[in-house]
């Protein structure tokens, strides 16, 4: 088991593209939440997994990840995961001794871009990129189930600013 420690932020413009040194594209399916946790299978470019979250213990939390096959992902993308599918590129730029991953969203969640780093502890200090906006770590809000649900909703892809002026 893994203990799951990130921090999640908005961006404020484009100059973390310029220190990319690596991209994935990812298709993510949400199986099922339970209990603030959560059960996903990932697909990339060349393999498969079904990741469990735990709840959030401050800003962590138990992960588990198993390899599938692609071939069963796929069946599980389209089966059971057809109207909660998220789409991504995952940018990794290294920034002060750390990866941040860049998201950006495609699809129903288009224009949205979060980056993310994931820490050793709670209390582990980082450099913040200048390219950083504000934290949105503890916002429910910009979790991916909540997003995908409000644009939906909204039938469009809805903007950090249209996220922000919600009420939390």
């Amino acid at each position: 088991m893994r203990f799951e420690v990130e921090r999640k932020f908005l961006v404020a413009d484009d100059r973390w593209r310029a220190e990319v040194v690596s991209q994935q594209k990812l298709t993510d399916g949400l199986i099922g939440q339970f209990d603030l946790g959560k059960v996903r299978v990932r697909l990339d470019e060349g393999r498969a997994w079904l990741t469990v979250k735990g709840a959030r213990v401050g800003l962590g939390r138990p992960e588990f990840e198993y390899e599938i096959p692609r071939v069963d992902a796929e069946a599980m993308l389209s089966l059971v995961c057809d109207t909660c599918l998220i789409e991504k590129t995952r940018h990794c730029v290294p920034h002060g001794g750390h990866v941040w991953e860049i998201d950006v969203y495609e699809g129903a969640l288009a224009g949205m871009i979060l980056a993310e780093v994931e820490l050793e502890h709670e209390e582990e200090p980082f450099e913040r990129p200048d390219w950083l906006g504000p934290e949105v770590t503890g916002d429910l809000r910009f979790r991916q189930s909540a997003l995908l649900r409000r644009s939906g909703e909204a039938g469009r892809a809805l903007s950090p600013a249209d996220v922000l002026a919600e009420p939390l």
